[in-house]
């Protein structure tokens, strides 16, 4: 049987999002599949497994996004049928808060704040520490709880949070929930884990 791929999950598929794991992907040795970027997703889960079956090497990186629709929408269909492959080990996901009219929610196992700080609390879109114990609300986070991952990490918008996040600044806030996935699920490529 061939060998599983290493997966980190992305709830957000903006630019931003875009630019930040694109660069945290290279500075770690892993591949972003730019192609998942979208607002909202337009790729089917099918065809988002055959793009990761096709990268150069792990961890693969994948954006997911539902654009705010309410319930599990494209992006949370096409996550779900990734994580639930076979051929997929889904090291764990970054969740993304946002400030939609209708928030859905999900529990996070730790938050990372725009300060960099991890914390047992949720993050808002800004990064800023919520009042909810170890949850967030979001935009594609609907289906979260039903998956069994390692480790699910809050933050705030990624390659924004008041610019604390952007590619000018190295994606701190991105790097550091990619690290700390990387450490909990037990993958010990990158060398600062």
């Amino acid at each position: 049987m061939a060998k599983k791929r290493k997966v980190i999950l992305v709830t957000d598929g903006d630019e931003y999002a875009a630019r930040s794991i694109e660069y945290v992907a290279a500075k770690i040795g892993g591949r972003a599949i730019s192609r998942t970027q979208g607002n909202p997703t337009t790729l089917s889960g099918p065809q988002i497994v055959k793009l990761i079956l096709t990268a150069k090497s792990d961890p693969v990186f994948v954006m997911f996004d539902d654009c705010g629709l309410l319930g599990e929408g494209a992006g949370e269909m096409a996550l779900k049928y990734v994580a639930e492959n076979q051929h997929i080990e889904v090291l764990g996901i970054i969740a993304v808060a946002s400030k939609t009219h209708q928030t859905e929610w999900t529990r996070v196992d730790v938050s990372i704040d725009r300060f960099g700080e991890l914390t047992e609390f949720g993050v808002d879109k800004s990064g800023i520490r919520d009042i909810e114990i170890g949850r967030i609300s979001g935009d594609t986070v609907y289906c979260l709880d039903q998956l069994n991952v390692p480790i699910i990490v809050g933050i705030g918008d990624i390659g924004k949070m008041a610019r604390k996040d952007s590619v000018k600044n190295g994606c701190p806030i991105t790097m550091k929930a990619v690290r700390l996935i990387l450490k909990r699920s037990g993958y010990h490529d990158d060398p600062n884990c």
